[in-house]
């Protein structure tokens, strides 16, 4: 008895918490209309038409949530006779079905593709009765029988408040005494007119029609098509949300860092910057590297830069080289430059211009996300690209090589500041 109070006291509560939820509309009306065929058992030499239009349909649904309900509904109907090809037979019908509802739609997400489809199946008992003037055998003309009807209703939504519909649906009946057509009695012998017993023969028939659903609620959708959290957006919020990327993709100053991340939006034209758009000064002597003639080796501002005694600019290259100030880097699953990082490609031809006796290795690198083989073929084009960059600026090809040496694995893979700096192309003097 404990048992039983405590399950109805969780379906109160399950029902007042269905009734609280106000995220969606639960109740939908139903009328539709169309064909009917009866299949079996039907009288030696009667037939029906592959379609008989003769059948109207009427029932209410209820949603317990977007995906499960409870749906009464009730047929009405009359079948006839394939005209020329068979005897004259009128059969009338009614049945009343109370049937479970499972959202396939839903289930099957056709949100990922549509909002304005849907497919319901449907399935649950019913009882009804045939009514035919021409039997032969017992006294009263309706037949009693119980059945289990299935099938699927197919939705295209018009609005908020309706729905087009179509449904196919089987009906298996019980306890059917006749066949369709009214003629034979499908226990033999005939019976006497005071036999009453009962004939359990399946019949099986089906009905395929098409109408509207009408949702009733303040909500402004119905559970057919609703969707917890908003889990898809409109196309307004996707515009919407398109024009923030663009607006966050911008490059005010056009150092090819976006503004999103620019840590220095006015960076002056020309000036080479890091991965965070800041002005590098590469020898740390106060004068940024495009306005520095010697931006590897310190020296004062009033000789632009440069030392005023000879210092080795072959050994201030390699020192730069050395501490990371000339790379070149990509962005994920790229061989093409990052645009603010191309001018250290700039950097290099010119001292390899000025330097005619050295040549440069190129070596490219990848990160650690993805196939070990894949990023060693990555990290090749990498350094290839960047080979390519500098033989357009006029360096000859002896006198570059490169390799790629495929995953980086010195940096913190977790990181992602860490993964970009893995993602580059560096240099090597080669005297």
């Amino acid at each position: 008895m404990k048992n039983f109070l405590l399950a109805v006291l969780c379906l109160v509560s399950v029902s007042f918490g269905v009734q609280a939820q106000e995220d969606y509309n639960r109740w939908s009306l139903e009328v539709n209309g169309g064909f009917n065929k009866p299949m079996a058992p039907l009288t030696p030499g009667f037939l029906s038409p592959t379609l008989n239009l003769g059948h109207v349909g009427f029932g209410a649904r209820y949603m317990f949530n977007e995906k499960f309900g409870l749906m009464g509904d009730a047929g009405f109907g009359r079948f006839r006779e394939a005209r020329g090809n068979s005897p004259e037979f009128v059969t009338d019908y009614a049945r009343f079905n109370a049937q479970g509802i499972l959202n396939l739609g839903r289930l099957f997400e056709f949100e990922s593709f549509t909002q304005r489809l849907g497919l319901l199946f449907h399935a649950g008992p019913g009882i009804g009765w045939f009514t035919n003037d021409d039997r032969p055998t017992l006294d009263f003309n309706r037949d009693y029988l119980y059945h289990i009807s299935g099938g699927f209703t197919g939705q295209v939504k018009l609005n908020e408040r309706f729905a087009l519909l179509g449904d196919i649906s089987v009906h298996f009946n019980g306890r059917q005494r006749y066949t369709f057509d009214g003629r034979s009695f499908i226990i033999p012998p005939l019976a006497e007119p005071d036999d009453i017993r009962l004939a359990h023969t399946t019949g099986t028939w089906w009905t395929g029609t098409l109408g509207l659903a009408y949702y009733l609620g303040k909500a402004d959708t119905h559970a057919d098509w609703y969707l917890p959290g908003e889990k898809y957006a409109t196309k307004e919020e996707l515009a919407a949300q398109m024009g923030e990327i663009r607006n966050m993709l911008k490059d005010s100053d056009g150092d090819g860092v976006p503004d999103y991340i620019d840590q220095e939006p006015n960076t002056p034209a020309g000036a080479r910057v890091d991965p965070l758009g800041r002005t590098l000064d590469s020898d740390g002597d106060g004068i940024p590297d495009h306005l520095d003639k010697c931006p590897f080796v310190p020296g004062p501002a009033s000789n632009d830069g440069c030392p005023i005694d000879e210092v080795e600019e072959i050994d201030y290259f390699k020192k730069a080289i050395n501490e990371g100030y000339l790379n070149v880097y990509f962005a994920f699953d790229s061989s093409r430059p990052l645009a603010y990082s191309t001018s250290a490609v700039s950097f290099v031809s010119n001292f390899l211009k000025r330097n005619p006796g050295v040549n440069i290795k190129v070596k490219g690198y990848a990160d650690e996300l993805g196939p070990e083989d894949y990023n060693m073929k990555l990290s090749e084009k990498r350094a290839k690209s960047v080979v390519d960059l500098l033989i357009a600026t006029g360096i000859a090809e002896a006198r570059i090589s490169h390799q790629g040496y495929g995953e980086d694995t010195s940096v913190d893979k977790s990181s992602a500041e860490a993964r970009q700096l893995a993602r580059r192309v560096s240099f090597e003097v080669e005297n």
